[in-house]
């Protein structure tokens, strides 16, 4: 037992359940550390030297400190459109996903939709199955007339079935004592999902918004096979480009500067694209456990 009642009446912990805390504590420090250790290495890799980078010396501390290849990107106006593009993509894209999403998963969460066995049908066989590169490629840049577009980036991969699948479960445990009681006091089908089912889903909603929004910040390929306008790239595809150039050419900067950008330019890039999502996970942190859960699991 995790605890015992002690003869004065006090419930206390068994010798046995402070030894599984206890290697609990370690082995999620281990995993904690494991899992720490190659981003931390990554930020010492992007203020170190190429001298040091080359000869293995950088491990969780920066060694011959510089910021080169930081002034090399972050000089480049380019660099800011892209990056600008990139919250362009992420916002228009996530609010499209999830709108699709909520109500494709609410109306499939209704036991007495029509048709509603066939519906989950088509979402589940899409993840088995797919057109290919080159039909995906003709209909989007060709038929759709969506090359250079915004479109080609946030409309293709709106719809994530798995998102879509937790989140009916989680609209079929919904209460629906609570949908009844907004539908007698005059609440439409919509004003339903609107004003009452919405604001009480904020965990799941929260957790699918990270899904889509961490998905649609490191997408890149969309980009780099529907566009040619470099001004309309995401960050993404200028940090491919720019790690192609330093490692091939080196056309972005002259003499020693574009052996030091080279050196580094991928720990750089890294960090400069990560850094964005790792400064929202917290807020939304505390709504991912509960949200993925509710999701999940029916009872």
């Amino acid at each position: 037992m995790a605890h015992v009642r002690s003869s004065t009446g006090v419930i206390r912990e068994s010798p046995g359940y402070r030894v599984f805390r206890v290697a609990n504590a370690i082995a999620l420090l281990l995993v904690c550390a494991v899992t720490l250790y190659p981003f931390v290495n990554l930020v010492a890799k992007s203020f170190s030297s190429e001298g040091h980078i080359a000869a293995g010396e950088v491990n969780l501390v920066p060694r011959g400190f510089n910021l080169d290849t930081f002034r090399v990107v972050l000089a480049d106006d380019l660099f800011w459109t892209n990056y600008a593009n990139t919250f362009l993509y992420t916002v228009v894209g996530t609010v499209i996903a999830m709108a699709i999403t909520s109500t494709y998963a609410y109306a499939l969460s209704k036991p007495h939709l029509k048709g509603r066995a066939f519906f989950v049908g088509i979402a589940v066989f899409t993840m088995f199955f797919g057109g290919g590169l080159i039909p995906n490629y003709i209909l989007i840049a060709s038929y759709l007339g969506w090359r250079n577009s915004i479109w080609a980036v946030v409309v293709p991969g709106a719809l994530s079935v798995f998102n879509l699948l937790v989140m009916k479960a989680f609209f079929e445990n919904f209460p629906t004592e609570l949908e009844e009681a907004a539908a007698i006091d005059g609440l439409s089908t919509y004003g339903v999902f609107f004003r009452i089912v919405l604001p009480l889903s904020k965990a799941v909603l929260a957790t699918m918004t990270l899904f889509y929004a961490v998905g649609l910040w490191n997408s890149w390929f969309s980009a780099f096979l529907y566009m040619d306008d470099k001004s309309l790239f995401p960050v993404t595809v200028y940090l491919r480009n720019l790690i192609a150039a330093a490692t091939g050419s080196q056309d972005i900067a002259e003499g020693g500067e574009a052996v030091q950008v080279a050196a580094n330019i991928q720990a750089v890039t890294m960090l400069l694209t990560v850094l964005p999502i790792i400064c929202l996970y917290p807020f939304i942190q505390r709504y991912f456990v509960s949200g993925v859960m509710l999701g999940s699991v029916k009872g």
